[in-house]
């Protein structure tokens, strides 16, 4: 049943205040503009700080001041096995098996490392199927890919596009983009959630279909991490990696993620690229040649945990942890919802939304398509304290984030669209 919502400033305030959720604001900073928080709709771009950021930082400086590089042992979090405290709470998110879960590196890193293993061209199954438009690091990457195995990328990357005239690229023409590529196809590498339209693909749907056809299956989930729910494991999912800057809260660079199903992950013998915190645990310090991978994804491991880096990481799961991801989902659909139906009621400006209205075909971004003066709009947003995103040619992006953001924060971004002149 659909919501019945209303454009008063009273009827988002007493959402608030019986929004269970709303207490979760405090535990972030917030840009300040003219002496007052902003409205802050920009969380697919880069999350706020959590508070705790800065007493969990002081804490490992101190660490590394009192115990120098016994911290690797001696350290509160000791930095030798640092990455383990995020292996249960990322499983949750991701809907995976603590096994199949590792925080490392940077995003297009881990998408590189693997496609290098997850890529495996051989004879007349070579091609990738790709959704055009993908965000330019997975362009690049698969691209660069291609390349390297000597192949031409006009001829190996097949690219999904929307029907004429349309914004979206329907589900069903991926999968049977897939099945018309058949034993050609080695590998599906899609976006989970575009990041121009805010779109939500049917990873499960595709992810069968790819392996109908033989083909492997791995997702970008840097808009899709922290904001829409995830079973990668019972989808079958193949690989997946994602950032950690945007929903997630983890600041700017924060260490990104990567997923490796159990049945490769647990496969000593599933190629990968080694790396020394890559290799077992139980032997590494033997400093020995002859690779033996950990069990699990922690195996793609290459370098140290950047301890630093995974700090602000730690505090925004654990506030996740507190919060529970069933209420953050019905929240997000909510909150959305409300965000969606205010922007129907702005009649005199030239804009249309993008995103599908559908709650299960999208996360919390609504993507604005102006026809004229879109720029103009979000640079007074901008002038007003409304931190939102400009994204070439004409989308403003918005993102009402279930942790931070309130349904007066929704309200008065609708309140500054009808005072501003078509």
């Amino acid at each position: 049943m659909q919501a019945v919502y209303e454009t008063t400033l009273e009827y988002a305030q007493s959402k608030d205040q019986v929004d269970t959720l709303f207490p979760f604001r405090e535990r972030f900073h917030f840009p300040q503009h003219n002496g007052k928080d902003v409205y802050y709709f920009c969380g697919n771009s880069l999350g706020l700080q959590p508070k705790s950021v800065e007493y969990l930082m002081n804490a490992e400086l101190r660490d590394w001041a009192r115990h120098g590089v016994e911290g690797h042992f001696r350290a509160a979090y000791p930095w030798f096995s640092y990455h383990h405290i995020f292996t249960e709470r990322l499983a949750k998110i991701t809907g995976a098996l603590n096994s199949e879960v590792v925080a490392m590196n940077a995003l297009t890193v881990n998408l590189h490392l693997l496609m290098l293993s997850f890529y495996r061209p051989s004879g007349t199954r070579y091609k990738i199927l790709m959704e055009a438009g993908a965000f330019p690091s997975d362009q690049y990457a698969v691209e660069t890919q291609v390349r390297m195995h000597g192949l031409d990328p006009e001829d190996a990357i097949i690219e999904i596009t929307p029907a004429p005239g349309a914004h979206l690229i329907e589900d069903i023409d991926i999968i049977n983009g897939i099945k018309e590529a058949g034993d050609s196809l080695a590998l599906v590498m899609i976006g989970g959630v575009n990041y121009y339209t805010g779109q939500f693909f049917d990873l499960e749907g595709i992810t069968k279909a790819a392996h109908s056809v033989g083909a492997y299956c791995g997702f970008d989930l840097a808009h899709a991490v922290g904001n829409v729910p995830l079973q990668l494991h019972n989808w079958n999912v193949d690989f997946a990696c994602w950032c950690s800057y945007k929903y997630l809260n983890s600041g700017p660079g924060g260490v990104a993620g990567a997923f490796v199903h159990e049945r490769y992950s647990n496969d000593a013998g599933q190629f990968r690229l080694a790396g020394w915190w890559g290799n077992d645990e139980k032997t590494r310090f033997k400093m020995e040649k002859g690779f033996e991978p950990q069990p699990g994804a922690a195996g793609w491991q290459m370098s140290n945990a950047p301890v630093f880096n995974m700090v602000a990481h730690n505090a925004s799961l654990d506030i996740f942890d507190k919060a529970g991801l069933d209420a953050l989902r019905a929240k997000s659909v909510d909150l959305t919802g409300y965000m969606e139906f205010l922007l129907s009621q702005v009649k005199h400006l030239d804009f249309q939304v993008i995103t599908p209205s559908e709650p299960h075909r999208r996360g919390c971004q609504l993507s604005m398509l102006f026809g004229n003066n879109g720029k103009k709009i979000f640079d007074f947003l901008t002038e007003n304290g409304v931190v939102a995103d400009w994204r070439e040619p004409n989308v403003i992006r918005i993102a009402p984030v279930p942790l931070y953001n309130t349904y007066e924060d929704c309200y008065r971004l609708y309140e500054l669209l009808m005072a501003m002149e078509a």
